[in-house]
């Protein structure tokens, strides 16, 4: 009975700090199961909606009603998709634009993530101080145990192996969806697959 109580209240933690760091941006945030080798494939599944949950979680899905049956990984597409629109994205799309970086560059990716632009920035709209906000990211990784690995499509200043620069005045993206301005993480353990993503029209 206690696992269950300590379950739902890490439940409610990660739910709750989902909610609050992304509420006013447009934005996608989903977990699925590892079910292949290849956690790329894995991937792709959570971006077609094709897996739940594991845990029955809530993310958000701001971009859910502008699916199709055609597109049912909207808005992630892949690259020169007006080339060959028939094509469906595959793993090694996904492979080929996400690159990893460290634990504390995921945190405060995950803090930029609060708005467009990619920025640190966006935290001055809330009233927390940046380590309660911190704490919030902390929470959000912590559901993925202590040896996931995390991957993005943003490179933030020069960079250093798999640190992003949040001090750096310029940032830049490899596309992953088909609006003007993406970014995001992805967090891969033994059990699960997590995605984070802000988009910008």
């Amino acid at each position: 009975m206690q696992a269950e109580h300590l379950s739902v209240a890490h439940q409610a933690s990660w739910e709750g700090a989902i909610r609050h760091l992304y509420e006013d941006a447009f934005t996608f945030s989903a977990t699925g199961p590892r079910a292949h080798e290849d956690w790329r494939a894995d991937v792709l599944a959570v971006m077609k909606r094709a897996v739940p949950d594991p845990r029955g979680w809530a993310g958000l899905d701001d971009t859910a009603n502008e699916r199709s049956q055609e597109h049912p990984d909207f808005p992630f597409g892949r690259p020169a998709f007006r080339d060959d629109p028939a094509r469906p994205l595959t793993p090694a799309d996904i492979g080929e634009r996400m690159h990893e970086i460290n634990r504390a560059s995921a945190e405060n990716l995950l803090l930029a993530l609060t708005d467009g632009g990619c920025t640190l920035q966006n935290l001055k709209r809330f009233t927390e101080s940046f380590d309660e906000l911190q704490n919030m990211a902390r929470t959000i990784l912590a559901r993925y145990g202590d040896t996931f690995t995390c991957h993005t499509n943003v490179t933030v200043g020069a960079g250093r192996g798999r640190t992003l620069d949040f001090e750096a005045s310029h940032w830049g993206y490899t596309p992953m969806t088909f609006y003007w301005e993406d970014a995001g993480l992805v967090i891969v353990s033994d059990t699960e697959v997590g995605l984070f993503w802000t988009f910008d029209c």
